[in-house]
Formats: C-alpha cells, sequence, structure tokens
C-alpha cells in the first residue's frame, strides 16, 4: 500500500465522525458531505507527517470549511432562509448504511437543529465541537479566531439558546401532541384567538425552497403573522409523528406532499417548518394518526 492508499484510508476510518460534525453544524446532507470531501481535498494536497493526530487535524479542517459555509449564508440575506430549513436524520429502512444508522443513534433531532439556526456562525461552532463533540476550548478557539475564553463565553451563550429545545421524552410528547392538535383544530376553524393562544409571540414560520414554489412565503414572524397565514387552512392537513415527534402532513396521492414540522417550548409552538422537498421527505420517519 502506497503513501497515498495509506492516507485515504485512514480518511475513510475518519468519515463517519466528519459527516456528523459538519452535520450538526450545517443542518445538511448534501453540505456536510462537500465539507468532508473538501477535507479530503486539503488533506491530499498537505504535508501531514508531523501531524500527531489525523482525527483532530480533519476535525479541524471540517469545522473551519463549516464556519465559512455558514458565514456565506448570513452574507446572502437576500436568500430565503427557508433554504436552509434543517434536514432531519432519518431512520434507514434496512439498515444497510452503517454511516447513517450511527449518525442517527447520535442524533440530536430537528427541534434542536432548528435552534441551532438562529445561533451566530462562530456560536453554533463553539457550542457543537465543546458540547458535542467534547473538544477544549483551547483547540477550538484558533477555529472561530477567538481566545479561549472568548470562545467559552461563544459557547455558553449558545447553551443558553439550545436549553429551549424540546426533550424527545415520552412525557414531552403527550403535550406536543396536543398542542399540535389544537394548532390543527384552530386552524381548521378559523379561530384566530386560538391560534394565537398556542403560538409564542416571537414564533417563526420557515418554509423550505420546495414548499416556497409551492406558494408558502419563505419566512413569517411573529403570532399575529403566523396565526393569519394559518387561520382557516390546514383542512387536509393530518396529525402525524415526524421522526417520533408530533407534527402534521399533507398527503395527496398516497404521498406526503408537505410536513409541518413543530419547534415547541415553554408550552408554546415556536417554530413551525413546511418541508416539502421530495427526497427530504423521503428521508422522514412519517406515521399518520387517526385521531
Amino acid at each position: 500500500m502506497d503513501e497515498r492508499e495509506l492516507l485515504a484510508q485512514r480518511f475513510e476510518e475518519n468519515r463517519t465522525h466528519l459527516r456528523a460534525v459538519a452535520y450538526r453544524m450545517l443542518g445538511s446532507h448534501s453540505e456536510a458531505d462537500d465539507a468532508v470531501q473538501e477535507a479530503w481535498l486539503r488533506l491530499s494536497r498537505s504535508d501531514t507527517s508531523g501531524v500527531e493526530n489525523l482525527r483532530g487535524w480533519l476535525t479541524t479542517i471540517v469545522a473551519r470549511v463549516c464556519l465559512d459555509l455558514l458565514r456565506s449564508r448570513k452574507a446572502r440575506p437576500e436568500e430565503p432562509l427557508g433554504a436552509h430549513v434543517p434536514e432531519p436524520i432519518a431512520s434507514s429502512q434496512d439498515g444497510a448504511d452503517p454511516e447513517r444508522e450511527t449518525l442517527l443513534a447520535d442524533s440530536v433531532g430537528l427541534a434542536l437543529l432548528v435552534v441551532l439556526e438562529t445561533l451566530s456562525p462562530p456560536e453554533r461552532v463553539a457550542f457543537v465541537l465543546h458540547d458535542l463533540f467534547d473538544l477544549p476550548f483551547d483547540e477550538i478557539a484558533p477555529i472561530v479566531g477567538r481566545s479561549p475564553a472568548a470562545a467559552r463565553q461563544l459557547a455558553s451563550r449558545a447553551r443558553r439558546r439550545v436549553q429551549g429545545a424540546p426533550a424527545a421524552s415520552d412525557a414531552d410528547r403527550a403535550r406536543q401532541r396536543a398542542l399540535v392538535k389544537a394548532f390543527l383544530a384552530a386552524s381548521r376553524g378559523g379561530d384566530f384567538a386560538a391560534l394565537l393562544a398556542v403560538l409564542d409571540p416571537d414564533v417563526v414560520l420557515r418554509a423550505d425552497t420546495a414548499a416556497v414554489k409551492m406558494g408558502a412565503t419563505a419566512e413569517v414572524r411573529g403570532a399575529a403573522d403566523v396565526a393569519e397565514t394559518f387561520k382557516g387552512r390546514a383542512q387536509a392537513a393530518q396529525l402525524a409523528l415526524v421522526n417520533g415527534t408530533a407534527g402534521l402532513v399533507w398527503a395527496a396521492g398516497g404521498r406526503p406532499r408537505v410536513v409541518f414540522a413543530f419547534t415547541i417550548a415553554r408550552g408554546k409552538i415556536v417554530a413551525i417548518d413546511l418541508l416539502a422537498d421530495p427526497e427530504r421527505l423521503r428521508q422522514l420517519d412519517l406515521t399518520v394518526l387517526n385521531r
């Protein structure tokens, strides 16, 4: 085995870890794969003879690539936020993809990914690297261009935001389901006051690119505007479990067309994400509930 083949083998040994890091930072399978591929290109062009910890070196490279991608998103305000609604990790039907199974087992869930989307790029990188992958702040600091103390502050601020994300426990599921059912009933009945009662004052409604093409607005903010958007709507929507969490699905012709993913905190709906991309919908574990 020549040196390049050995390097490729060592890279493949770390691919699953690198995809997990990139996915949590970007919330996109395709962008995560692109970030990992960029890490390979940089590795293949670099002299790593003095690198003692290749896994750590590659993690740093992937983190920097992801940070650049996150910053480029923020620099394109004209692009609909719905283009970056996070893609939930899907359950594998056949178990044939060990990488995807590993990602699923270590998944942070759609609700947390939605919260991560609200963080600044340095906050997200610092939080993911420290809280989810146990990197010390002295290694995170040069990635985000801050001192270790400042990197610690970034992660701390992110952690406070993330603490509002719902836990996927059995106790929470019953409350979430009741809240989503109340939202559906209020929407169908055109009950503006009832909609306001279940929505957080700062609720945000986001639609992915496919849903926007179907007529949805890319982003709506505030309880009054979101309530007005759904007033008298959702007539054909059905209560469903979306990757185990209460949500809604609109199906036509026997196929799901739009999924409503809810983020719930403090007993209110704080975010609604409309997912309509066919490939993304195929990845979801959907169970339609009768009542």
